[in-house]
């Protein structure tokens, strides 16, 4: 079983299944979603998915005509998003994601969308913490 839970822990969620189809999506909506460079997605099954505490706290907004993005309302946490086209899955955000999971990206995709300062650049320095500079 997978967990996870939004930042202020108001809502919690579970999974059964998988998560599928991972990937890195560089489009300007999921820029602006998780206002960062990209956003990382999943697939799991409508079924398989269960709010296990606070669907309450769970607020909607529509970007486009039958689909939804899922957000706790207290912290802004994205949880996932819907589609009234394919009601038999859901799109996850990784981020929100607490247990361990064995499935990784296969892709980084709408990358001509990419944000300008984003070089995808996989030699960058990797800390434990904080960059030794910052204080």
């Amino acid at each position: 079983m997978i967990k996870g839970s939004c930042l202020c822990g108001a809502v919690t969620i579970q999974i059964q299944g998988q998560i599928t189809d991972i990937i890195h999506c560089h489009c300007s909506l999921c820029r602006k979603n998780s206002g960062t460079a990209y956003a990382t997605n999943g697939f799991v099954n409508t079924e398989d998915f269960q709010i296990t505490k606070g669907s309450d706290s769970l607020k909607t907004f529509s970007f486009k005509p039958g689909r939804l993005r899922h957000f706790c309302e207290n912290c802004g946490s994205p949880i996932f998003s819907s589609n009234d086209a394919d009601t038999t899955r859901i799109r996850i955000r990784l981020g929100c994601i607490d247990s361990t999971i064995d499935a990784r990206p296969k892709s980084h995709n709408f990358v001509s969308s990419k944000a300008d300062w984003e070089d995808m650049d996989a030699t960058l320095p990797r800390y434990e913490r904080f960059e030794p500079s910052r204080k």
